[in-house]
């Protein structure tokens, strides 16, 4: 039975390229909260979640200055994590 409601319906290229997405906003999400709460850099979780996000965060480190460290962090991080879950919407929907 079709959907009455649904415009379009996902297939799995296109969920699997969402779920990229979300999970590389994660990864930026879990590492500004790690920044921002004061977590042992020397943690081998840390480290990892550093290795990972930085790459991500692509152009956006180093966009905005706010004034206060934490702040920047947010800003410049947020904006990747918004990013990732834009650009792969949009592609997630050019492929469905």
């Amino acid at each position: 039975m079709p959907y009455m409601y649904d415009t379009y319906r996902e297939s799995t290229a296109a969920r699997l390229i969402g779920g990229i997405g979300a999970l590389f906003a994660i990864i930026e999400v879990v590492y500004i909260l790690l920044l921002d709460f004061g977590a042992d850099q020397t943690n081998r979780f840390f480290t990892i979640i550093k290795a990972w996000a930085e790459p991500l965060a692509l152009f956006f480190p180093g966009l905005f200055h706010t004034g206060t460290p934490h702040m920047d962090i947010a800003v410049n991080y947020g904006l990747a994590a918004l990013f990732w879950l834009v650009v792969t919407g949009i592609i997630a929907r050019i492929v469905a």
